[in-house]
């Protein structure tokens, strides 16, 4: 997936929220896959220590095994959003399969901001769910999942020209784990030292731009 998604990108599917239009200078966090023990907690650790919020897009099934943990992202003020029940491809699922595995997350996370596992989604898709959710992507992808990528490298994509509203994507999962801590601890001295705020995403603050 792209790491810094093209204009032409957003303007082919105009209705994704790839940044969010802020006139402060406000970075947006944004953690994938999820809660997962050993991962999350520490993650919540460290942006308290830096008073910053977050947004954590939560599967399902992960939901429904770690309660107390998805429990405490919320209670520390930071916002959850839908990921699928099952970490969906939307590219490889019929759209009826998707839009019943997005409801069946629903009803364990109580949240109108959505998105899509890979950043994979159909235009179908997209058309039924924006009705109910507004779909976030990112206008910063870490990829702190791949293995192909260094950790250097990995810091170097998430600091790459960034500005106020953009979204950076990160993931709170055992196999990005240790990449993930090492760019977050970077990224927040970062914002930290330029006199950025870290804010989460809410429904309200989010605008087509």
């Amino acid at each position: 997936m792209f790491t810094h998604p093209s204009g032409i990108l957003k303007q082919l599917y105009p209705s994704l929220y790839w940044n969010v239009k802020t006139n402060e200078p406000a970075i947006f966090l944004t953690f994938d896959d999820g809660p997962t023990p050993g991962v999350t907690e520490w993650i919540l650790e460290i942006l308290k220590s830096y008073n910053a919020k977050a947004t954590f897009f939560c599967i399902g099934k992960n939901v429904e095994m770690h309660p107390e943990l998805y429990q405490q992202i919320v209670s520390e003020g930071h916002a959850v959003g839908n990921h699928t029940y099952q970490h969906l491809n939307g590219w490889k699922v019929s759209k009826n399969n998707y839009l019943e595995d997005v409801q069946k997350c629903a009803q364990l996370i109580d949240s109108k901001i959505f998105r899509p596992p890979y950043g994979k989604i159909s235009s179908q898709q997209i058309r039924v769910l924006k009705n109910e959710f507004k779909i976030v992507m990112w206008s910063v992808l870490s990829k702190d999942y791949d293995p192909r990528t260094s950790k250097e490298k990995s810091l170097g994509i998430s600091l790459k020209q960034l500005k106020g509203g953009d979204i950076i994507t990160l993931h709170d999962s055992l196999k990005a784990a240790d990449k993930m801590k090492y760019v977050l601890e970077n990224l927040l001295q970062h914002t930290q030292q330029k006199g950025w705020i870290l804010k989460k995403i809410t429904e309200s603050e989010l605008s087509v731009v």
